[in-house]
């Protein structure tokens, strides 16, 4: 059984084709991950998901029936424009939103995430007290202390410190391993890659990949050579057989060319300096975003790592 159905979903804004005729599949009890560069479609599609846009064509099924208000008390959603009311108390305010959505007293469950998050301390400080880090861990707690059946969360780690990015993927996990669904959006390859069940891209409104890691990777073959050269991507410019490099500082990532072989590479590369490590690999997640989406990829990776 799948959580969430979507059959040949189109969405326009006036003549903007924000998300055309898309198709998707989240099973139920998944870690899916939706990428793609800004203005792609994402946040369009999860809000179509919960019902806030509805879809000009196509179908949607959440949680067994149409998408619709009747499902929605079963779904947590984190949306990317975070806002809570700063004027109530935290504690006030996470059994505010746990009892709308679950109609049961929720003071427990409040009180174990509080703790859990480390925001027990802060439990009759007005939310407009609390920095953007506790902001985000408790927007987070009211998405989910209704112990939702599906929840979306649309880029819950940006912003993050590492240590608290480490506290709410955990957190993530956890309510996965008790059966909830999880649909999140992030720019972070790293995190999707290495957190999510099913991957699915779009790009310019339009699906281009969707499936399991290891099935996305071996689309690409094992095309990616990672190398650590005395003297950096210096010693490795114009190399025969070498599409494009990628300087990570110690660590140089080559895109082999169609049919190269990556023995002549290494041999090519030791003629002129030693190496550290070689490895023939399959590309990773970041580097499939960037041959998709190109110029566009590139932008997103600058503005997250100014």
């Amino acid at each position: 059984m799948n959580a969430v159905e979507l059959r040949n979903v189109t969405k326009t804004f006036g003549k903007v084709l924000a998300v055309d005729d898309l198709s998707l599949d989240v099973p139920t009890g998944s870690v899916y991950g939706f990428i793609g560069p800004n203005g792609s479609g994402k946040t369009t599609t999860l809000r179509m998901i919960m019902n806030i846009f509805y879809p000009d064509g196509g179908t949607i099924r959440v949680l067994g029936g149409e998408a619709g208000e009747s499902c929605n008390d079963r779904i947590g959603y984190l949306p990317e424009e975070r806002g809570l009311y700063r004027r109530m108390k935290l504690r006030d305010l996470l059994k505010f939103y746990g009892e709308l959505k679950s109609n049961r007293d929720v003071s427990e469950q409040v009180d174990a995430w509080l703790k859990r998050l480390e925001l027990d301390g802060w439990v009759d400080h007005k939310v407009e007290a609390l920095s953007k880090g506790m902001s985000q861990k408790a927007q987070f707690i009211a998405a989910v202390v209704s112990q939702p059946d599906l929840l979306i969360l649309d880029e819950p780690f940006s912003g993050l410190d590492p240590v608290n990015t480490d506290v709410l993927r955990e957190a993530v996990l956890d309510l996965q391993a008790t059966g909830t669904t999880v649909i999140f959006s992030t720019h972070d390859m790293d995190v999707a890659e290495k957190m999510c069940d099913f991957i699915f891209m779009i790009f310019k409104g339009r699906k281009v990949l969707d499936g399991t890691l290891d099935a996305i990777q071996e689309e690409y073959g094992h095309d990616t050579l990672r190398i650590g050269a005395e003297g950096g991507v210096a010693r490795l410019r114009d190399l025969e057989g070498v599409e494009r490099i990628k300087d990570f500082g110690r660590i140089q990532e080559l895109r082999m060319k169609p049919d190269a072989d990556p023995q002549q590479i290494l041999s090519r590369i030791m003629s002129r300096t030693s190496i550290r490590n070689f490895e023939i690999s399959k590309p990773s997640l970041h580097d499939i975003f960037v041959r998709i989406a190109g110029p566009e990829a590139e932008e997103v990776e600058v503005a997250e790592n100014p």
